[in-house]
């Protein structure tokens, strides 16, 4: 799975030429040229670090960040201009996970990059195929986006998932066996941003039971554990 990166910064063309470099190095990277645009991206979609610059237009990196921890511990990385003392401790004070002084060299940042998605998330890659059930006969693959189930006679059968309850079912394969509030799946799964409503998660819990399920409404596999959330078994 690719590591995904949200880069906020209003210089379209800096941002275009980090955003080149880290996409040949394996990441997927989106742009944000405004705190506005970054909050649009937030709501939508989550992200594995941001690289965050302070002046933006209408708003300073600053702000964004203080918004952005009411919801979320994702990995920032400031760079900015802005190389005061001053500006370096509020940065990491408010949540900031470094700070990097433009101009900066490209090699630098990704160096910085990799060793921050490297302390954040391990060295190595967690496994990207899960199995789960009471026999083990499902089997997720999130490289390839495919869920089997395999028979007690030995014939599988592939099924289909719309992307957001595939997105859900892997995460909850991720934290197998844990009790997940359904505040951490919206932000995991639709955004630290997102406007949805927590009732959004229990629709699609439903949806994944419908098709996971022996029977629906004495769910077996992803239990319900009331006044938190869910959990895979």
């Amino acid at each position: 799975m690719k590591r995904k990166i949200l880069i906020i910064d209003d210089d379209a063309d800096l941002s275009m030429i980090v955003q080149d470099m880290l996409e040949d190095y394996g990441y997927e990277v989106v742009m944000a040229l405004s705190a506005e645009q970054a909050y649009r991206q937030l709501e939508h979609d989550s992200f594995h670090l941001i690289l965050l610059d302070i002046n933006l237009p209408g708003s300073t990196g600053f702000e964004v960040c203080r918004e952005l921890r009411n919801f979320s511990t994702v990995p920032v990385i400031f760079v900015s201009a802005r190389t005061s003392e001053d500006d370096r401790v509020t940065g990491l004070d408010i949540g900031g996970d470094d700070y990097l002084a433009k101009p900066y060299s490209l090699r630098e940042l990704l160096s910085r990059v990799n060793s921050l998605i490297r302390r954040t998330y391990g060295f190595a890659e967690k496994t990207e195929e899960y199995c789960f059930g009471k026999q083990g006969e499902y089997r997720l693959s999130v490289q390839n986006r495919i869920l089997i189930r395999e028979s007690a006679e030995g014939s599988q059968e592939q099924i289909s998932l719309s992307l957001k309850e595939f997105d859900l079912l892997s995460y909850l394969a991720a934290h197998r066996g844990e009790s997940i509030s359904k505040e951490t799946l919206l932000r995991e799964i639709w955004g630290a941003f997102s406007e949805v409503e927590s009732s959004t998660v229990a629709v699609h819990i439903r949806w994944l039971r419908e098709k996971l399920e022996h029977n629906p409404s004495k769910p077996e596999l992803i239990q319900t554990v009331w006044g938190v959330g869910y959990r895979l078994l």
